[in-house]
């Protein structure tokens, strides 16, 4: 009797075990359609593999499907798995339908054509979908060709385990099942989660890396529900984190799920089995600890969207727009926000900006990164002043005697309460009420002597209006159609091409890849119709002087004459209405930054050619240009890497265009704060021997692979 009894925990795991292990054959020529609602149940029915309707459209003309796996057993129905083609979700119409053969999978839609296939090499005999939730192919041997356990999507399940060539990607939304902005994945023996410049597939640098003593080899989410990364050397890794804590975990009476949110964060949940207990999802434990202060660079929106912040509330990450701000969409609040007001420049020029907004002074957030220009000493007072003034500056931070200037898209915002000294400015449009008086009360109502008066007076005011507008509508048409056309020519004379902004927009599908971002602007990737370089780099300046316009294509005219293999090559511009746009050739590897700082550091002789090739594009500018050129800007962000690992020096010439009085020199700072030379900040003019200074901090950070500043 004591033997038995010592021996029935040991039974009852077995029956557990051999329970989730219970198949529930789909036979080849076994079909659904999203006509007939079937679906292929696990035994136990807590999994159900079939098609789940899209919240796209109501109208069943027009309505989309996915294939998905779910819990089946639960009110919600939670999707854990879903078809994706080309890391893209699989989409179909109405009529479509997924059948088994012996060729494999897949998902044909209501005319019959492919939209999905397995593409196996294997005979299959038989498909199955499991009580672990997943749906396997089995062949003639019952050996696993194909199963949704090596697809994932953004949610592992107990059983299953991530291989070091598989990722997790985010969803959109917690309804939008479309590829996100988020991504697990292993790299150099490491677990990372990183963001995603989306709607494009390139990571941005991690914000969370599980530190393993060795290689990382997989991913385990194990059938009692803990998870653990297993190392080359047999060691089990916990993620590490303050909010990962150690579980009572018991499988028998909770679903289990581990998923990347599509705020970020990698989340553990667990379900109670029995819908008669407290019904819902609840956190058990997730990484990173902050996801609004995890993601700390420049890069990207964070993990709310662009002109939003982001704040920590019951465990998950809200959004919040700042004063004078909205939601793009009221229905998803980690979109972004948009001001309330149209802030451009070249509008309203006759307008002083005083008249026009106003700063707003708030503590409760900050953006902490991305600062376009630091000026400083500058008392709190002027740095609202300046940016008041400049047209480009959506929001100014002021601390001490220093004040950082912020431009749209404003990105990683999150809330934090700044100290006393340090204060966030934020530009918004003066709203004023004709008939509302001091403190919000009404105005007396106009006589009926001044309405006769003013009638005729607004009569006239706008029929001379109405003339004056045609008379300027019709110079500025004219001028523009100039412009165009004049945008529109080949190359110049320094064969340099000029592109429309049509083309532009164009090549880089709506300025949507974005490649980074600096004080001269935004740059994206591009992909050119014609000319010699298909694959362009293509950077959106700002804070160009009005007055400058003339000098705009001879300062091109300049840049366009140098010519260095550590040189960036510009191959043309736009010059367009408001848009100065310079076109740039493609970049493989990336910035110098990318290299030094990410995981895998470069050997020392490819660093030593690093070192050699800028300090030769260093002294073609300053001594074999028929004028010399101070950069005002060097650090490793602007040092790109081609394919054959030459270092090209990017963005050269470019101070010259941008809004700068020259005459200021001294408390207008050019430059990246750590590589800044000390006579910015003395009452002398600046020379070549700034970018000296600027390339002896950067040295130092090639000689030691991590940043010094």
């Amino acid at each position: 009797m004591a033997s038995l009894t010592l021996l029935l925990p040991a039974l009852i795991c077995l029956q557990f075990h051999l329970l989730s292990l219970a198949v529930a054959d789909v036979n080849i020529g076994s079909r659904i359609s999203t006509d007939d609602n079937g679906v292929w149940r696990s035994p136990s029915g807590h999994f159900a593999f079939g098609f789940r309707a899209l919240n796209n459209n109501t109208d069943p003309n027009t309505k989309l499907f996915m294939v998905a796996i779910w819990y089946d057993m639960i009110p919600d129905r939670t999707v854990v798995w879903s078809l994706k083609t080309d890391n893209k979700l699989a989409t179909a119409a109405a009529g479509s339908q997924v059948r088994i053969t012996s060729a494999g999978l897949t998902l044909a839609g209501p005319e019959g054509n492919s939209i999905w296939e397995s593409n196996l090499a294997s005979v299959v005999s038989v498909g199955s979908m499991l009580d672990t939730g997943n749906f396997v192919l089995l062949n003639g041997n019952s050996e696993m060709v194909w199963q949704s356990f090596e697809n994932p999507t953004d949610t592992l399940l107990p059983t299953q385990s991530l291989q070091p060539e598989a990722t997790l990607t985010s969803r959109l939304t917690d309804t939008n099942y479309t590829t996100g902005r988020f991504q697990l994945y292993f790299k150099d023996g490491n677990v990372l989660l990183s963001p995603l410049s989306w709607p494009s597939s390139l990571r941005y640098t991690s914000y969370y890396v599980l530190n393993a003593s060795a290689s990382a080899s997989t991913l385990v989410f194990n059938e009692s529900g803990d998870i653990y990364v297993n190392t080359t050397n047999g060691a089990m890794i916990q993620p590490q984190g303050s909010q990962w804590n150690i579980s009572d975990l018991d499988p028998e009476v909770n679903y289990y799920r581990a998923t990347l949110d599509f705020a970020g964060v990698f989340t553990q949940y667990s379900h109670p089995r029995n819908n008669t207990a407290q019904p819902g999802w609840r956190i058990m434990r997730y990484v990173p600890d902050n996801i609004c202060t995890a993601i700390s660079y420049e890069y990207g929106s964070g993990s709310c969207g662009y002109n939003s912040y982001c704040a920590m509330e019951n465990q998950r990450p809200t959004c919040k727009c700042p004063y004078g701000y909205s939601m793009l969409d009221p229905s998803n609040q980690f979109g972004g926000c948009q001001p309330n007001f149209t802030l451009a420049c070249g509008a309203d020029v006759q307008t002083p900006p005083e008249e026009l907004y106003e700063m707003h002074a708030s503590q409760d957030f900050n953006f902490p990164e991305g600062d376009y220009e630091r000026i400083q000493p500058y008392s709190k007072q002027e740095c609202q002043q300046f940016c008041l003034q400049d047209c480009m500056c959506a929001m100014a931070v002021s601390g001490g005697d220093t004040c950082w200037l912020k431009r749209f898209p404003l990105g990683n915002g999150r809330q934090e309460t700044v100290s006393d000294q340090h204060v966030v400015y934020i530009k918004t449009r003066v709203t004023r009420d004709f008939y509302t008086g001091v403190n919000g009360e009404p105005s007396p109502a106009p006589d009926s002597k001044k309405e006769f008066v003013l009638g005729p007076l607004i009569g006239s005011l706008v029929l001379n209006g109405i003339l004056v507008s045609t008379v300027a509508l019709f110079f500025l048409k004219k001028q523009k159609v100039n412009r165009v056309s004049k945008a529109a020519s080949g190359p110049s004379e320094t064969n340099l091409y000029s592109f429309t902004y049509e083309s532009l927009k164009k090549a880089t599908q709506n300025f949507q890849e974005e490649l980074g971002r600096g004080s001269y602007g935004i740059v994206y990737k591009g992909q050119l119709e014609e000319g010699s370089c298909h694959v362009v780099a293509v950077k959106r300046l700002d804070r160009l002087v009005d007055e400058r316009e003339k000098e705009f294509r001879s300062e091109l005219s300049s840049i366009g004459r140098t010519c260095h293999k550590n040189l960036v090559r510009l191959i043309g511009f736009c010059d367009e209405g408001m848009n100065r746009i310079l076109v740039y050739e493609f970049m493989s590897n990336g910035s110098l930054a990318d290299m030094l700082f990410g995981q895998s550091k470069p050997r020392w002789s490819v660093r030593v050619g690093f070192a050699m090739g800028i300090a030769r594009g260093l002294v073609y500018l300053h001594e074999e240009c028929e004028s010399p050129i101070i950069h005002c800007d060097i650090k490793p962000q602007n040092i790109l890497i081609d394919e054959y690992l030459n270092p090209k020096i990017s963005d050269f010439g470019l101070a010259k265009l941008l809004l700068s009085d020259q005459s200021r020199t001294t408390t207008m700072i050019r430059g990246t704060r750590g590589y800044v030379a000390p006579e910015w900040f003395k009452n002398v003019g600046v020379t070549v021997k700034v970018d000296v200074y600027s390339f002896g901090v950067m040295l130092l950070e090639i000689i030691c692979s991590r940043k010094v500043c």
